[in-house]
């Protein structure tokens, strides 16, 4: 994992947006909600770049579906910036971020996977991801800190779905029979366990 160790940096350039929100009124939960409204739409998007089983796609929904992660993501550091600005942030309110995300994971890959119509490898892809999330709050749940260490976490996966989707309206082509959506697809299925499995690893030798 690599983007979540330029957190302080993203931080630092959140201060503006989150003294913005303050004097807003907005809400860390009202940012939640929009942030997966975002993701629900970038997985529509993705569907429609990729036409489905049709195959009758127009790669300009690829980069809707790609401006919408990256406001995704964006809003994704904010909720958590601003709930500490405010000093609301509360067990309450995880839960509801976590779920959301989740769910946001779910789509976005389903969105991909049914654009091309790859069920199978986007079947792998989700759980690898659920599994990678899940191992990071479990190691919480049993008396160790939350993990977010690994080779792929949340924040890489954003930015690799947002510049593939910026590719696939590029370069629609395909490359030994998968288009950029469809490798990405594999990337998230192998990698996704792969670092679910180092979490699992980690935690088990902790508790060791």
């Amino acid at each position: 994992m690599t983007l979540d160790r330029l957190r302080p940096l993203a931080d630092r350039a959140l201060t503006p947006f989150v003294s913005a929100s303050s004097r807003l009124g907005v809400t860390p939960n009202v940012v939640s909600v929009v942030a997966f409204v975002l993701a629900a739409g970038a997985g529509g998007a993705f569907y429609l770049g990729g036409g489905g089983r049709a195959g009758t796609g127009d790669p300009l929904w690829y980069l809707v579906g790609a401006l919408l992660v990256f406001l995704n993501g964006w809003l994704d550091l904010l909720d958590g910036a601003l709930a500490r600005q405010l000093g609301t942030d509360s067990r309450a309110g995880d839960l509801l971020d976590h779920v959301l995300d989740r769910y946001a994971d779910i789509v976005m890959i389903v969105g991909l996977a049914a654009g091309i119509d790859r069920y199978p490898v986007g079947l792998v892809a989700v759980t690898g991801v659920l599994m990678t999330s899940y191992l990071g709050t479990q190691s919480q749940a049993v008396g160790l800190d939350r993990v977010y260490g690994g080779l792929l976490g949340r924040a890489d996966r954003l930015a690799l779905i947002g510049v593939i989707g910026l590719y696939s309206f590029v370069i629609p082509a395909e490359l030994y029979g998968l288009t950029a959506v469809g490798w990405l697809l594999v990337a998230f299925a192998v990698v996704g366990h792969f670092t679910a499995l180092q979490r699992f690893v980690g935690a088990f030798r902790a508790l060791s």
